[in-house]
């Protein structure tokens, strides 16, 4: 029983690690965030530093690890959503 409750966590955190890699990459490639909800974000940041803190008081590597990068790519998104337009075309000629 604990091998399937280890690759159900393990799924879950692959999945929830990668799903916000699609937008921001689109982010990157098209400069465009007119159509992300920054409210949405926030609180999904505000989320994500909080499973991170919970994940570090209970010692807890694999929570931390993957809400962690789940933090850094909402964080982006978000951080993107709330920049200037200019930033964000600068970083499409740059990267995308």
């Amino acid at each position: 029983m604990t091998d399937a409750v280890t690759l159900i966590g393990t799924g879950a955190a692959v999945c929830s690690t990668i799903s916000f890699t699609p937008q921001a990459w689109k982010v990157i490639r098209t400069g465009e965030t007119k159509d992300i909800s920054a409210a949405s974000y926030a609180i999904t940041v505000a989320a994500f530093a909080l499973w991170v803190t919970y994940g570090l008081f209970r010692s807890d590597w694999p929570l931390v690890g993957s809400n962690a990068i789940c933090l850094i790519l909402s964080a982006f998104i978000l951080t993107m959503t709330l920049a200037p337009e200019g930033w964000r075309k600068a970083l499409k000629r740059r990267i995308g």
